[in-house]
């Protein structure tokens, strides 16, 4: 993806020299194998620092939040569509923003990469269609395909819904992709299979609001979890009150979230949540033919209200 990384590099010098942009936001080298970081570039001279592989899964929205500076921001699909909504709820103006879109073929997941090695991975690199992971003892090919993130292999917006500048050309869509396969499956279960599921799901949960404090679209100044009068919920880790707080954070995401993954890549412990916003994502998709971020025309269906409303499933 080095064709990506010189584009991304062209385009941020010259934005930071015409002084279009205060800065751009993009990634540079982790200091970790397949952990990028976000990379704040001030100066022409240090886009040398940005890079672009697959290891930048972070969501680059969750920076601008009402941001005051001319910015530069490196957004794929997903990242774009969280831009949207940025915009429809005000949190940052379109015309701050320079977007420098970059289309995408998925994030590999590091996760299953660690999963498959015992030993001290040194480097990750790619080459056509495959991943050759280094450790000191070996190096082994993987199919590039097989690695994805799970919301990458689902995702059919990979290319920006707006941008200003692009770093390649557009991707094709994916299609014939069944994003919603395991939903409907837990959706057919008994109730008490549902509980026990969701049991097993969040009882490795430490509390830790990783996947809250990774979330793009979680940013009101108290969060519910936070508040002391009232309290919404206990501080400690009991089920109830753990389960409390991942529901209700779903719910504050219904209609908004793209399924950009931050909040399952956050998460020390592995937990799939991405399954409680995605069952009110396909709910939205199916009750309002509504998908988050694709229009800055469009406000979201539990944000407004509409005389022509469907209404079948209140009933």
């Amino acid at each position: 993806m080095s064709n990506y990384t010189d584009k991304i590099r062209e385009i941020s010098e010259r934005l930071l020299k015409e002084g279009r942009v205060d800065m751009v936001i993009g990634f540079k080298q982790g200091t970790m194998p397949m952990m990028n970081e976000p990379c704040f570039v001030k100066k022409p001279e240090d886009v040398s620092k940005l890079v672009w592989d697959s290891h930048c899964g972070i969501n680059l929205a969750n920076y601008l939040t009402d941001r005051k500076e001319k910015i530069g921001v490196i957004a794929k699909g997903c990242d774009s569509r969280n831009i949207v909504t940025h915009i429809i709820e005000n949190k940052i103006k379109r015309e701050q923003l320079v977007i420098i879109g970059v289309p995408c073929k998925g994030m590999i997941d590091r996760r299953k990469i660690a999963s498959m090695s015992d030993a001290e991975i040194l480097s990750v690199a790619e080459q056509n269609g495959k991943v050759i992971v280094k450790t000191k003892d070996a190096e082994k090919r993987y199919e590039r395909t097989d690695l994805l993130q799970k919301n990458c292999a689902l995702c059919v917006h990979r290319n920006p819904v707006i941008y200003d500048e692009l770093a390649a050309d557009l991707v094709e869509e994916q299609k014939n992709v069944d994003r919603y396969a395991d939903i409907r499956e837990i959706e057919a279960m008994p109730p008490d299979e549902k509980w026990h599921l969701f049991d097993d799901l969040f009882s490795a949960c430490i509390r830790c609001y990783a996947c809250r404090n990774a979330c793009p679209l979680c940013y009101c100044p108290t969060c519910f979890v936070d508040e002391s009068r009232p309290q919404w919920v206990g501080k400690s880790t009991d089920p109830i009150d753990t389960k409390t707080f991942h529901f209700l954070r779903a719910y504050h995401c219904a209609g908004r979230c793209t399924d950009c993954g931050a909040c399952e890549r956050a998460c020390p412990v592995g937990i799939n949540m991405r399954l409680l916003t995605r069952k009110l994502e396909k709910d939205c998709f199916e009750s309002f033919g509504w998908e988050a971020g694709l229009s800055l025309d469009q406000r979201p269906p539990l944000d407004v209200y509409k005389t022509n409303d469907p209404e079948d499933f209140i009933k």
